[in-house]
């Protein structure tokens, strides 16, 4: 699956959806990258990113084609489907690059990440694990808390729902 939106700043940011096993070296590499980048290095959190859920999942690529054909990954989501991490279906390793925040490709990579799932799934609840100082943020695209903070990796973690 893939498409294209306009990046707020004007670069044309290119959607794609891929099932683990049709991830190419160089994109797996750009996207366990990103993921180290912000949620080990920025966000100094020692945890086991590969948790062997990925392999079921499909994976959300918000990219940006340069000139000379160079790709940067910009924005990532794992659709994750129901009952492998909670009954519902998942959305989970919400991830922008540091250099792509502030101009709204958060917000769009998560209408873009609910319009995938419920193409792929049909409409149903959606249930994630958000850092809790991003209630807000996943509050406007319809989730809503169980109002029982809990730790994972030493960060406050909200379940919240989206029905």
């Amino acid at each position: 699956m893939t498409g294209t939106t306009v990046y707020p700043r004007s670069a044309p940011i290119q959607w794609r959806c891929l099932p683990f096993a049709a991830l190419s070296a160089d994109t797996l590499y750009r996207l366990l990258r990103l993921r180290s980048k912000v949620f080990v290095v920025e966000q100094n959190c020692v945890f086991l990113d590969l948790d062997g859920l990925d392999q079921q999942c499909l994976h959300v690529l918000g990219e940006v084609v340069d000139a000379d054909g160079t790709v940067h990954l910009h924005a990532s989501t794992r659709l994750v489907p129901p009952g492998a991490a909670f009954a519902e279906a998942s959305i989970g390793r919400v991830v922008t690059a540091p250099a792509a925040r502030g101009g709204g490709i958060g917000h769009a990579l998560m209408a873009e990440s609910l319009r995938l799932l419920e193409s792929l799934w049909g409409p149903q609840p959606i249930r994630i694990g958000a850092q809790a100082h991003l209630e807000a943020f996943y509050n406007r695209h319809g989730f809503v808390s169980d109002n029982k903070p809990y730790i994972e990796d030493g960060i406050p973690h909200l379940e919240m729902i989206r029905r």
